[in-house]
């Protein structure tokens, strides 16, 4: 599903639609990332971990001693840190310092204030630790990843000699310099596929084979670890022609944390939108959108659906929300509480296709979330499917103001009117009372 996301995501956003964090994988800071390669026995420079600035001065006083050039990264989720600006002042979340004193003003300009990023817009996301790591000066610097493609059935190597950039500008300027090396997922990564992206990466003679080890072992931590995407930006070749790998983006599929308790812990709920913190603990699929149409959907192809067929009348989704095939009464409430939660939200369209749900479930979901939220936004019901029936004669009986519709098209022209009747009457500060049909 979360391939279907980022492409629909992207979808909408050249639609007009914003997506506010459409991030569906488990993603973790770049000490984590560190911190897995080091165990795994490749090379990374020396780095310790701070939540304040008297711990980053310690950091680099006793965990680094020896050290005289450093190098202050924020964690925060979101790429761009080093062009990025704090609250504080501060401008860019990658700063080089030569003293620990140094290390401790910096660091005390960077913890606890948000870092606005292009990827994070005006609101920013909150830094609260820094990685305080060794300054190594590399000969050259290139480009590593391993990801899942959908294009290649699998995991695919990346790597261009051109490191330290953006991988997209590269792509655009320059295809030739990107190489592409598909996996076998079945049969592993070969010694002779590693060997041959570090020869035409260009690493010094001396040095290929102990780049090919390292994409091998890189490779071993993404199988091991369920990653989506292990990103090493830039691999390094110092002037010892030592290889070493000093900055990591790590993605994991978060469909296996079962099997990642360690990883899952480690997630900083910090840098995730509050609303999907609460869906995520409610077992439901949540993404925040911009627009001011509700949506509660069961399915994530139907979900997408939904939102077509509202930008297809005018309006805009505010949200994708996805209560699954298992959905109980108290889930819906829960979502409702999530949709509702959004000040920018005019009227809800919920839409489901009963198959494994039923609809009756659903429809209490929806009666319980209106009487407990005291909702007063207008609510329009599109049910299909096992027990729709029952579901009508609760909505019936209920005596609330809920519009229910069979046919789709119909229930988003509706949802959408109603949305815009609602912002026009917020806008002239007048109370709308709906008298909806039942």
């Amino acid at each position: 599903m979360a391939c279907l996301l980022r492409k629909r995501a992207a979808q909408l956003a050249k639609s007009g639609c914003t997506l506010t964090n459409s991030k569906r994988n488990l993603n973790v800071h770049e000490y984590v990332g560190l911190s897995l390669l080091r165990d795994h026995g490749i090379n990374v420079p020396r780095f310790g971990v701070a939540n304040n600035a008297d711990e980053a001065v310690s950091v680099a006083r006793n965990d680094l001693k020896g050290v005289s050039d450093f190098v202050v990264k924020a964690q925060v989720l979101a790429g761009g840190r080093g062009k990025g600006q704090f609250e504080s002042g501060l401008k860019g979340g990658v700063k080089i310092v030569y003293s620990p004193e140094e290390v401790k003003e910096i660091a005390s300009k960077m913890i606890g204030n948000k870092l606005r990023t292009k990827q994070t817009g005006e609101k920013g996301i909150p830094c609260n630790s820094v990685m305080i790591a060794e300054r190594l000066y590399p000969r050259r610097e290139y480009y590593f990843a391993i990801m899942m493609e959908r294009q290649y059935g699998g995991p695919v190597m990346i790597a261009s000699s051109q490191g330290g950039m953006n991988i997209e500008e590269i792509a655009k300027e320059n295809p030739d310099a990107i190489v592409t090396e598909p996996i076998d997922i079945v049969e592993g990564v070969k010694d002779e596929q590693v060997m041959r992206v570090a020869k035409a990466l260009g690493f010094h003679p001396d040095g290929v084979k102990q780049a090919a080890d390292i994409m091998r072992k890189i490779y071993d931590v993404f199988i091991e670890k369920d990653a989506m995407m292990i990103e090493i930006n830039p691999m390094i070749e110092d002037s010892n022609g030592q290889v070493y790998c000093i900055d990591a983006k790590c993605r994991f599929d978060d469909n296996a944390t079962f099997r990642q308790k360690d990883l899952a812990a480690k997630k900083d709920w910090t840098q995730v939108d509050q609303k999907e913190q609460l869906a995520s603990k409610s077992n439901l699929n949540y993404i925040a959108l911009d627009g001011d149409i509700g949506c509660l959907v069961n399915g994530a192809g139907l979900a997408m659906a939904t939102m077509d067929i509202i930008k297809l009348h005018g309006g805009n989704p505010a949200n994708f929300l996805d209560v699954g095939g298992g959905a109980t009464a108290a889930q819906v409430t829960e979502a409702f509480r999530l949709i509702t939660s959004d000040p920018k939200v005019q009227s809800i369209l919920v839409n489901i296709f009963g198959g494994i749900m039923r609809c009756d479930v659903i429809a209490e979901g929806i009666i319980t979330a209106a009487q407990t939220l005291n909702l007063k936004i207008p609510i329009v019901v599109r049910l299909q499917g096992t027990r729709v029936d029952d579901a009508k004669a609760l909505i019936i009986a209920s005596g609330l103001r809920i519009l229910a519709c069979d046919d789709l098209d119909e229930a988003a022209k509706i949802a959408c009117k109603l949305s815009a009747i609602v912002g026009l009457a917020k806008s002239a500060s007048v109370e709308v009372k709906f008298e909806l049909p039942i």
